[in-house]
């Protein structure tokens, strides 16, 4: 049971339903109050176990606090007048940083929606955009690839009133940006990266002042120190490396909770002097990170070193294609080959859908990209705010199952549709 305490009448919150001015009214008007030092933990949160056991991340509140409401005021323009609309499920840090502390630290006015964005229609989202008049989106790239996937409803609702697109998550493909751009004429799109361990997004563009490029995660916002370096810790310009900062910004990761060795080995063991990511990127000449994937998805097939975001990019541009994934599985001979997982458009037969995904790679990359197998499926495994997860796809494919943690699984149904589309796949090729 939980009780709030100091109080003339204690508040039983282990009812069903509890009024918040009756919890407010009850408190004295006078609290001792305590000031904790700005490093401080102030909240802990767990990732998702994309590899090995889940992790709880260790964030001070006043770091996470100051620099996400500076974060949220410029990457969207935010302001007291907007209406936010944050697509992730409350369970994850997303939500935490835009729709919550983002949000009000700004006085903007939030929006949260529950359930699956896709239920009992796609059109439930233009709906409330157009009934609430949201300002400002913060989402996923799934969620436009699922949009795309379903086609827009052309005229329907009146969408003039968002004014930015913030994305994160995953990488952005050039297709997905300019179908927003196309259909949210009025907006600027913000697409960004972070991760869980850096509570936030230090690369990212200015909305309105920053110019951007289609697919990639911006330039170091902010004061972040962000680079891109080989295994060595040497910087590279236009070439594929290890995503890394050089310097900690207030929202950083400040230990594991209970791990503390486990956080020193993980994050500043690999290259010495700074925070290893685990993902990689590309840096152009104009300062603009182009985040590819984590190191797990750059897979070395014969001796070429592929990108599985550029793989997923070609795919993307093939008419009937919805959503796509590409994971890399042991091959006694190369070593690693891709396999790619692909959700057709709604109504599409997926008769040919292979051959022409397969000629995609080939002419976008060479025979020697052509992937091992190529899997149709009704839905992707996912996590509440809508990213692919990966890991899942490659443990059916070589296992019959998921053998990791589930922890971040937000529709259990798609694993059953997943083995049932291998065993499908199976059946047709003996």
């Amino acid at each position: 049971m939980i009780v709030v305490r100091n109080a003339g009448n204690d508040v039983d919150l282990n009812q069903r339903d509890v009024e918040f001015d009756k919890i407010v009214y009850s408190m004295p008007d006078k609290i001792k109050m305590e000031y904790p030092e700005a490093n401080d933990p102030g909240i802990v949160f767990y990732t998702s176990g994309t590899t090995g056991r889940p992790k709880g991340v260790v964030l001070s509140g006043a770091g996470f606090l100051v620099n996400n409401y500076v974060y949220a005021r410029y990457h969207l323009d935010l302001r007291k007048s907007d209406i936010l609309w944050c697509t992730a499920d409350i369970g994850w840090l997303t939500m935490h940083i835009w729709g919550i502390i983002g949000a009000l630290s700004n006085g903007t006015t939030t929006l949260f929606y529950e359930g699956a964005m896709d239920h009992p229609s796609i059109e439930n989202f233009y709906r409330i955009i157009e009934r609430y008049g949201v300002t400002k989106i913060f989402t996923a790239p799934t969620l436009i690839r699922m949009l795309m996937r379903y086609g827009y409803p052309e005229g329907k609702y009146d969408l003039s009133s968002v004014k930015v697109i913030g994305l994160v998550g995953e990488p952005l493909n050039p297709e997905a940006w300019y179908w927003i751009r196309k259909h949210f004429a009025s907006a600027f799109i913000n697409n960004t990266w972070g991760q869980t361990e850096t509570a936030g997004t230090p690369l990212a563009g200015s909305a309105f002042a920053t110019g951007m490029k289609a697919g990639s995660s911006g330039i170091e916002f902010l004061g972040a120190h962000v680079d891109v370096v080989d295994d060595h810790g040497n910087s590279v310009i236009n070439t594929p490396g290890n995503l890394v900062i050089r310097r900690p910004i207030p929202m950083m990761i400040r230990d594991l909770w209970e791990e503390h060795e486990r956080f020193l080995n993980e994050y500043y063991g690999r290259i010495p002097g700074v925070y290893y990511t685990y993902d990689v990127a590309l840096k152009d000449d104009d300062g603009h990170f182009w985040v590819l994937g984590r190191n797990d998805d750059v897979i070395n097939v014969a001796g070429h070193r592929l990108s599985t975001m550029e793989m997923e990019s070609l795919i993307a541009e093939v008419d009937s294609v919805a959503e796509c994934a590409v994971v890399g599985v042991s091959d006694e001979i190369k070593g690693l080959v891709p396999v790619v997982f692909v959700t057709p458009k709604n109504s599409v037969n997926s008769d040919g859908l292979e051959a022409a995904i397969v000629k995609k790679i080939e002419d976008g990359l060479g025979k020697f990209a052509r992937p091992a197998d190529v899997i149709v499926v009704d839905e992707m495994p996912k996590t509440p705010s809508g990213k692919i997860l990966r890991r899942f796809l490659r443990e059916v494919y070589m296992n019959g199952d998921v053998v990791g943690d589930r922890t971040g699984l937000e529709n259990p149904s798609s694993i059953e549709k997943l083995k049932l589309a291998l065993e499908n796949r199976t059946n047709q090729n003996t």
